[in-house]
């Protein structure tokens, strides 16, 4: 999906695109990667046997690219303060708790594209995804892969016990905040992000509706009339 779009009215009124194609296409392989890491290294602990040991690495090598990927393209492609966490967002965020816990009334400023929580999540999945990667890597080198034989003696065995208790740590770790994620992404008032994540557009009413047009910028294309275009940032 291209940065700017002619899309079709619907109820809600113009589509706004939330996720371009390849964002899209990068959170569905990336979270395919991560639930194959996680089967293949959970259903053996459970008893299920398989040769899941090659289906692990390689896996685990994909979602290393597909990091790498997302990476490069955020950094020259698209906009790295939009998921920094700001002052003024911890601000919203309190004022946000409060009024869902009926301590004040009002539901607070609207966010931007990206919610606190939004961006919390962003960045509690990097630190645990690199981790996971990262302790991976290191545990490749006790496989025997088309490149190398194993050599288990490259670090000491204190080393060791440490990469085998983070890399484990993250696989837990991933657990709860899969089961966390689906849980909000299926709420009533969050669907339009699910569907967004599908099909890459949100409505106009809802762009109005839960979203600082001052923050996130969809500015219209004056250049038709007929069918307004809208440039994503």
């Amino acid at each position: 999906m291209t940065a700017e779009q002619s899309l079709p009215a619907t109820a809600g009124g113009a589509r706004r695109v939330r996720h371009a194609l390849v964002d899209r296409l990068f959170h569905w392989f990336s979270a395919g990667a991560v639930v194959v890491l996680l089967a293949t290294a959970l259903l053996p602990i459970l008893g299920i046997e398989f040769a899941w040991v090659a289906i692990h690495w390689v896996t685990g090598l994909i979602l290393a690219v597909l990091v790498i990927l997302h990476v490069v393209r955020a950094v020259f492609w698209q906009n790295l303060r939009s998921m920094w966490i700001s002052f003024g967002d911890i601000r919203d965020g309190l004022a946000a708790l409060r009024s869902a816990l009926r301590m004040s009334p009002g539901a607070g400023r609207l966010a931007g594209k990206y919610s606190l929580a939004q961006k919390a999540i962003h960045h509690a999945f990097t630190v645990v995804v690199l981790t996971a990667i990262g302790t991976g890597l290191m545990m490749l080198v006790k496989i025997d892969t088309p490149w190398w034989e194993r050599d288990p003696y490259w670090v000491s065995d204190d080393v060791w016990a440490i990469v085998y208790v983070l890399h484990d740590l993250t696989s837990l770790c991933l657990v709860t905040m899969i089961i966390m994620h689906v849980y909000f992404a299926f709420r009533p008032e969050k669907l339009h992000l699910l569907r967004s994540m599908i099909l890459g557009w949100i409505t106009d009413g809802e762009y109005d509706r839960y979203y600082d047009r001052s923050d996130w910028h969809a500015r219209a294309d004056r250049r038709s009339a007929d069918a307004p275009t809208y440039k994503h940032e």
